[in-house]
């Protein structure tokens, strides 16, 4: 999932060893760059200049990029980071074998999707773990506070703000760089307001993974259990989702490679809370102001209203056919 920290680790690596190795290479936001016009020969071009320093490298298409890497990659030990990675002709354009490379070489790839590392067959695989919550009360205290800790009015509630990001690095840094300087009516103002409308900026960020998704299905299974099987056995929802025609084996089977969504040792469904209020934001977001018009429905106070609104109308219409019939 986005906001983790995988490219400020990535980063921090690179810079601790790559003075180690003859050439680097840190190439951020692939992902970004390579949907952009001529991207795929930008990424190769700035590749072989940080690598050999060439600024008058002419790179035709992306065969003939592949063609020189594969050339010149193999005669240095190099450290390359591809940073955001989400296919695998990403990868097969910029260094699409071990082959290309000389002994002692090292690759460094984030991605939000475990399956491309899997399709390459990488020698290792580092999942990103939470923060505990004394990491994250600090992260978040530098950026709230300017200082390693909460003053004392503000403990209770920063525990607050922390246990609600779940130790996701990108939460902590943007609520507390939000909350920085306000009063605490504010912050509890803030977090009684994030229990139902999620940061925006926070909710861009993870909403990424959700875009990159291939099919309406697989975002519909994410809906599905955002909103309703959060800690349900997968065994039970799959039956459920399979009746709405949504191919659940694979769809959650997905969801799993990209970090949507777990699987316990229970064999139930689980999903990181700020996943689980961006999928239930996208939907609220479709009609802000009229929850019987969204596609599901959660939150009890929205549940109650469009059923009694609906019960009242039922009755009304019962009622004008009685008279009708009466007259």
């Amino acid at each position: 999932m986005g906001g983790s920290g995988k490219t400020t680790i990535a980063k921090a690596i690179y810079n601790k060893i790559g003075i180690d190795f003859e050439g680097r290479s840190f190439l951020a936001n692939v992902r970004e760059v390579w949907e952009q016009s001529g991207g795929p020969v930008y990424l190769q071009k700035q590749l072989l200049f940080d690598i050999f320093k060439e600024t008058k490298t002419k790179i035709k298409n992306i065969e003939s990029g592949i063609n020189m890497l594969k050339d010149r990659l193999v005669h240095k030990r190099v450290l390359l980071v591809f940073d955001d990675v989400n296919t695998l002709d990403q990868l097969k354009a910029l260094c699409g074998s071990h082959k290309w490379l000389c002994s002692g070489s090292r690759i460094i790839i984030t991605t939000r999707d475990i399956h491309i590392l899997k399709g390459i067959k990488v020698d290792q695989v580092y999942k990103m773990k939470e923060m505990d919550q004394s990491e994250s009360l600090e992260l978040f205290s530098w950026h709230a506070f300017k200082q390693a800790s909460p003053g004392k009015d503000f403990a209770r509630v920063s525990r607050n703000v922390v246990e609600y990001s779940g130790g996701l690095p990108l939460a902590l840094e943007v609520l507390g760089s939000y909350l920085f300087n306000r009063g605490i009516a504010e912050w509890n103002s803030i977090l009684e307001k994030l229990k139902r409308i999620p940061n925006d900026q926070i909710q861009k960020k993870l909403k990424i993974s959700y875009d990159g998704l291939n099919d309406d299905t697989t975002k519909d299974i994410f809906l599905h259990i955002a909103c309703f099987f959060i800690g349900m056995d997968r065994r039970d929802v799959i039956p459920i989702l399979n009746g709405c025609e949504l191919f659940a084996e694979i769809g959650i089977s997905v969801l799993v490679d990209r970090s949507l969504v777990t699987i316990d040792d229970r064999n139930r469904l689980g999903m990181h809370d700020l996943l689980r209020d961006m999928g239930r934001e996208i939907i609220r977001d479709k009609s802000p102001k009229e929850p019987g018009e969204r596609s599901r429905l959660w939150y009890n106070k929205d549940v109650l209203d469009v059923l009694a609104e609906q019960t009242v109308r039922f009755i009304y219409l019962f009622s004008s056919g009685l008279k009708v019939s009466e007259a």
